[in-house]
């Protein structure tokens, strides 16, 4: 059973916060040195990965393993359809994960780990292009490559540089330079980054749109011009939206009335609930949005204004809709 290392009593608060900086300062330069790099090699992975009929299956043993899962990821969410494969079970049946339209990007510092050498001649007689990233540029995984990345470190940050940390940290750098890369040679926009990501709050942000959040048909609340202000206070009590569209006979909008609204004829010692019409209290052009608006850009309308509620409202300025603050809450748009 593994040991917990006794606490070193002679570590200060300072001595602590120094080792921090230190491993910040050293992986800065290391990955300075490695963007150096960035060069025809770097161009020539690109375009394996745009050409690629299938997709690029990211491998390595280990701490470089990690990376290759997280480069993965990152590759397939934003438009480089991508997955990772571990290469021990790559050689006990995962191999057939792989097609021959597949790019194979293979993570190994040493460039010299077994089991992705052991996958090498069957990629080959296979048909894949393969890319690799090694800290060693003339490592048999670099030599036998199409396509070599160098992402050699001057140094880890680990003190017995025995602990991969800016090798790592490096080999994650390229990964994202290669993901972003083919980003901006695919155009794929933020929509195209929602699509993939649904259930994040981004997701909802780009996709959602005002019909999907409104209240439409017979839950909306509507009264007519030459409606009493207590028949007004009944529509808005019967829709629970804090408002009330006043309409004409065709359903244009001709004004709003608010709780705000209310407030303020309250504060009106001659107002006559049941004598005052809608049409002398309502708000006259009112704030309005569209139904094929983005739900996110309600909630920067009601922020703005400092508003609660918006009327969804069509070309012809007729009320198709309406939705407030809590709609928007319960939808996670903000």
């Amino acid at each position: 059973m593994a040991t917990v290392p006794a606490l070193a009593t002679h570590a200060t608060d300072a001595g602590l916060a120094e080792s921090g900086r230190r491993v910040f300062a050293v992986e800065s330069d290391a990955l300075a040195a490695v963007a150096a790099r960035i060069d025809g090699a770097f161009t020539a992975a690109c375009r394996l990965m745009l050409e690629a009929r299938g997709r690029v299956v990211c491998t390595g043993m280990g701490k470089s393993g990690h990376i290759a899962r997280k480069i993965a990821a990152t590759l397939a969410s934003t438009g480089t359809p991508a997955f990772y494969v571990h290469p021990g079970e790559a050689a006990h049946g995962d191999l057939g994960m792989i097609t021959d339209a597949d790019v194979v990007l293979a993570l190994s510092y040493s460039g010299e780990s077994d089991e992705i050498l052991l996958l090498l001649p069957v990629l080959k007689r296979q048909g894949n292009k393969l890319v690799t990233m090694t800290g060693r540029p003339n490592s048999t995984m670099a030599r036998e490559a199409d396509v070599h990345l160098d992402v050699s470190v001057p140094a880890e940050a680990c003190p017995l540089a025995l602990a991969p940390t800016s090798s790592t940290t490096a080999s994650l750098a390229m990964g994202d330079a290669l993901a972003v890369a083919l980003l901006d040679a695919r155009g794929f926009t933020a929509d195209d980054f929602a699509r993939s990501h649904p259930a994040g709050a981004l997701g909802r942000r780009l996709l959602l749109h005002i019909t999907d959040v409104m209240h439409a048909g017979d839950d909306v609340p509507r009264v007519a011009a030459d409606a009493s202000l207590s028949e007004a206070l009944v529509e808005m009590s019967r829709k629970r939206l804090g408002m009330t569209t006043v309409v004409d006979g065709d359903g244009t909008l001709l004004g709003l009335f608010t709780d705000g609204d209310l407030r303020r004829a309250l504060d009106d010692d001659a107002a006559d609930l049941r004598g005052t019409r809608i049409a002398d209290v309502m708000t006259r052009a009112p704030r309005t949005i569209g139904a094929d608006a983005l739900a996110v850009e309600a909630a920067q309308l009601m922020e703005a204004h400092q508003i609660s509620g918006l009327v969804v409202v069509d070309a012809a300025n007729r009320v198709v809709g309406a939705l407030n603050i809590h709609d928007l809450l319960r939808a996670r748009v903000v």
